[in-house]
Order: C-alpha cells, then sequence, then structure tokens
C-alpha cells in the first residue's frame, strides 16, 4: 500500500459516495462514510501502536493488545469483518457497539447513532463493495504524509457532503474562509478555554486549536495547550464532531448533546461555565426556538373548524433559569440574538467572542432592535465585519461577523470597529470563497485597530472606520454597515478646461501627421 497524499485521500473517500448511491440519500453519506473511515483508522492506529510495544518491550501481541489507550475489541477487528459475507450491516453494528462499550468515556453514543443492519437500504453486496474500497490503503500514522492529514480530508469530505447535500449539508458545515476569519480576530491563547455552543462538525474548535498551536507556549508535548468545549442540539451532526475531533487527536474535547438555548449543558455549581474564547455560527434565524414551549402548545379550532397551534407569546412565556437574556427576549421566528446573549453569559470578563450571524440582527427593529440598544449602552461590542453574500451553504444572504469583548481596550472603548468585506472574496461556481489574501486583508485592517498596528497601506475609509458609539446611537443603534461607511465608487471631478486644451493640442498634432504623411506619398509618386 501505497502512502497517502491528501489529493489521493480524498478521492479515494469520495469514491466511497459512488458506492452509496441509489442505496440511501445523499445526505446520509456522511454517516456511514464516516463511521467505516473511523473503523479503518481505528483499527490500523490500534495495530501500529502494538506492534510498536512488542519491538519496545519485547512482549508477546496478546500483552501488547491490552496496552493501547484506545480499546479494539476483537469483534471490531478489521481482519475480521473483511471475511463475513452475509449480514455485513449486523457484523458491523455489532463493532461499532463493542467498541463504544470499550471506550465509553470518549465514545459512548457515538458510533451507534448509524445503523448498518438494514437490508433494505444497503444490501451485503454493497457493504462488501464498500469494505474492499476502504481496505485499499492503510491509514495508519507512518502512512500518512501528515499526522494531521486524516482530519484534513475528513473536513474536505464534510464540505463536499454539504454542496452534496445543499441546504441539509449546511446546517453542520461553516465554510473554512469565515472560520479563519473568525479565529484570527479573536485570537485564541495557550491555555484558554474555547467553547462553541453550536458546535456541528467542530471546525471552528480545531481551527481554534490550530492557531495556539502556532504560538509560543502552544504545545506541551505533542498536545495542543488548549482545552476544547462544544454543545450540539443534532444528535447525528454531534457524532460527527466527535469523531472529527477524536481523528484531528483531541480526544479529551467536551462534547454535549442537547438544546443549547433550552438545555446549556456546561453549568458549574448549577451556573453556565466561563470560557475565555467564545466561537460559533449558529443557524441563521432559527424560528420556534425555545422548544419547552413550543412542545406545549394548545390545539385551538379555527373559524371553520380545523386545527391549529396557538402562537405563544415569547416575551412573557420564556423563562431562563440562567438569566441569559438580560438584554431582553428574542422574537419567536429569530434566534440569532438569543444564541449571542447565550455566548455573553458564557464569556469571562477579560474574553473575547466572535459569531457570525445574519446582516438583518445590523438592523432589524422591534425587539431585537431594543436588545441590540442594550449591548451597544453596555460598550460589548467591539467590532463588525460585513462579509459577502453566497458564502455560506444554507443561504444566499450576506452575514456579519460580530466580535464582542466585556474588557475593550481604552482607545476602543465607546467605540466600534467596522469593516464592509463585501467585496472581498473570489467567486465560486455555487458559492463564493474567503480566499487567504481576502482572510488577510479583514483581519490586518482590524488589527490595525485593535491593536493599533500600522497596516502597509493607509485604511480606506471606504472599507473600515472606527465608529464612535454616539454617532451610532444617533442612528437609532442601526448598525447597517451602509450607514457608516460609504461603498460608493467615487469618480473624480472633471476638469473641461483641460480637456478642452489636450483636444486641441491632439487636434494639432493629428494635422501635422496628415501633412507628413502627405509629403511621404508624394516622394512616392502617390
Amino acid at each position: 500500500m501505497s502512502q497517502l497524499t491528501l489529493d489521493k485521500l480524498e478521492s479515494w473517500l469520495w469514491d466511497s459516495a459512488n458506492i452509496l448511491r441509489g442505496s440511501i440519500d445523499s445526505s446520509d453519506f456522511k454517516n456511514y462514510i464516516f463511521g467505516l473511515l473511523f473503523l479503518k483508522r481505528a483499527n490500523d492506529v490500534f495495530d501500529e501502536e502494538v506492534e510498536t510495544i512488542m519491538k519496545r518491550d519485547g512482549i508477546s501481541r496478546e500483552d501488547a493488545e491490552e496496552e493501547p489507550f484506545f480499546k479494539l475489541p476483537a469483534e471490531a477487528r478489521w481482519d475480521e469483518l473483511k471475511k463475513v459475507t452475509e449480514n455485513i450491516g449486523v457484523a458491523l453494528d455489532k463493532a461499532f457497539a463493542a467498541i463504544e462499550r470499550e471506550n465509553t468515556k470518549h465514545l459512548e453514543g457515538v458510533l451507534t447513532t448509524t445503523k448498518f443492519g438494514d437490508k433494505d437500504r444497503l444490501s451485503d453486496e454493497v457493504l462488501q463493495r464498500l469494505l474492499r474500497h476502504f481496505n485499499q490503503h492503510s491509514l495508519a500514522n507512518k502512512d500518512l504524509y501528515t499526522p494531521d492529514l486524516l482530519g484534513d480530508a475528513y473536513e474536505y469530505l464534510i464540505k463536499q457532503f454539504a454542496d452534496d447535500a445543499g441546504k441539509k449539508g449546511g446546517e453542520f458545515y461553516s465554510p473554512t474562509g469565515v472560520v479563519k476569519t473568525i479565529v484570527q480576530l479573536i485570537k485564541p491563547q495557550p491555555k484558554n478555554k474555547i467553547y462553541d455552543p453550536t458546535f456541528g462538525s467542530g471546525g471552528m474548535l480545531i481551527e481554534s486549536a490550530k492557531y495556539v498551536a502556532q504560538l509560543p507556549d502552544g504545545k506541551v508535548g505533542n498536545n495542543i495547550n488548549v482545552s476544547l468545549y462544544g454543545q450540539e442540539k443534532n444528535v447525528g451532526t454531534w457524532a460527527i464532531g466527535k469523531m472529527n475531533m477524536i481523528l484531528h487527536n483531541f480526544v479529551e474535547a467536551d462534547l454535549r448533546k442537547g438544546d443549547t438555548l433550552t438545555n446549556p449543558q456546561h453549568l458549574e455549581n448549577d451556573s453556565l461555565m466561563l470560557f475565555d474564547r467564545v466561537i460559533a455560527n449558529p443557524p441563521f434565524s432559527q424560528d420556534a426556538w425555545w422548544g419547552l414551549i413550543e412542545a406545549n402548545r394548545e390545539v385551538q379550532l379555527d373559524k371553520e373548524g380545523k386545527e391549529k397551534k396557538s402562537a405563544p407569546n415569547y416575551t412573557k412565556e420564556v423563562v431562563d433559569k440562567h438569566g441569559r437574556f438580560q438584554y431582553g427576549i428574542p422574537p419567536r421566528g429569530y434566534a440569532d440574538l438569543a444564541f449571542l446573549q447565550h455566548m455573553i453569559s458564557s464569556l469571562k470578563q477579560d474574553g473575547k467572542l466572535g459569531v457570525v450571524l445574519p446582516h438583518g440582527t445590523l438592523f432589524r427593529s422591534g425587539t431585537e432592535g431594543a436588545i441590540r440598544e442594550k449591548i451597544l449602552k453596555e460598550d460589548l461590542i467591539e467590532g463588525i465585519v460585513g462579509l459577502p453574500s453566497a458564502l455560506f451553504y444554507n443561504t444566499t444572504i450576506p452575514a456579519s461577523i460580530w466580535i464582542i469583548s466585556k474588557t475593550k481596550p481604552e482607545h476602543l472603548k465607546n467605540k466600534v470597529i467596522v469593516i464592509d468585506a463585501s467585496k472581498e472574496y473570489k467567486e465560486g461556481k455555487n458559492q463564493n470563497e474567503l480566499t487567504e489574501n481576502n482572510i488577510n486583508t479583514i483581519v490586518t485592517t482590524y488589527n490595525h485597530f485593535s491593536l493599533k498596528q500600522e497596516t502597509v497601506q493607509p485604511v480606506s475609509e471606504n472599507f473600515a472606520k472606527l465608529i464612535d458609539v454616539d454617532a451610532i446611537f444617533k442612528n437609532d443603534y442601526n448598525l447597517n454597515i451602509s450607514r457608516y461607511i460609504d461603498t460608493s465608487i467615487v469618480v473624480d471631478a472633471v476638469d473641461l478646461k483641460a480637456v478642452q486644451q489636450k483636444i486641441i493640442e491632439l487636434e494639432a498634432q493629428e494635422r501635422a501627421i496628415d501633412e507628413t504623411l502627405k509629403e511621404l506619398l508624394s516622394e512616392i509618386g502617390l
């Protein structure tokens, strides 16, 4: 088996999707491929570690198999599963259940969320082809081009499935460019506790850790010097995120299941746990977001005798025992500022948070306008970055990055950094993309204001400004970027006299050329 490059690995994994086409929905491919990917990787790494222990300690295979941190029971061994020809799905389900049983602390409920044993969906023939396909390459560390190659390919596949699954895929994948931008704006540090309340596939937490790894003291031995925390409502997505973390060697990441708004899981003494950095891309404008009310809505009859559920009054009925909504209860149709307030409540006094929210949160009035006013009056908003449209897989609308800081430096107090990055993108066929150059432009500009770092070129007022909060108050607390940054194209004034003089000079030059041409033609007899 040849050593895997990233391109080869990506191609190999994508080909596995082609084997599944026609058997199951494309939006479900990820669950089956990710499960088999994890199983093959676990087997190859386990065998590699056992071989190392045998050589190092001069002991038998049987004794060496007791040593690894990760336990691989007999019924989950790849060599045995390859031999199965009937009821392959059942054998795989037993293998995953056995791995969970032996590694309860880190994998309980992760691998058994996907069922392989339903023959109406996956025949023995399809599963046998999949197992043969996954047997083509070794996923042991020594056979990977880089130790993190598999995790990178994992993220590539998540992106591909987001493309393939359309709107559904966008729920669990945040474009890499957006993730990198936010991470570089909030700048996580060694020893930080980093939290994502809607962690999806884990990309924001992983990118945060990668950022820290490049800093002085960012690593302790082979481990990155951060603690990662997250919560995810969708159980299938939570399982993918857990596997993604483990494949990136973040085994100790504290990832919980459940609805963050109605049932936050990260608590200390029944109070919200506080974090150094909070980062998220919550679902845009989630409807009916307070499940405790929605589950108990009364059914009434309309004038025609048809059943309809009553619409709850969120302002009166939402009661949060954690006191997160101190700035107001967001409307039932828009959970955006509910997520933002949860994140603010989870942030340490000297911490910083970055979140992607739909553009409407900058200017919508009513309850959201009142919440925005209170957050501005508390001087929590450090920066707003307007992003290009069509960056996300589940919507074409533009979004914005909010940077929140509870303790601003003196030069930023009662001011907000506003950046219009709507034109910073590379156009794509289906989605636009933030390139490294685009990210660098945004981050360098932000640093110019936040860290007083001088940029190579002066910051254009058509791209970014430091806005006094008083100016925002005068605009009724509206943060719409176009109110503060003129995005129109500036046309230089035309000097009509100078233009007229230039025309006269050109006409004179034309007459001289004509005379010269006549003389030349005359000399040759024409």
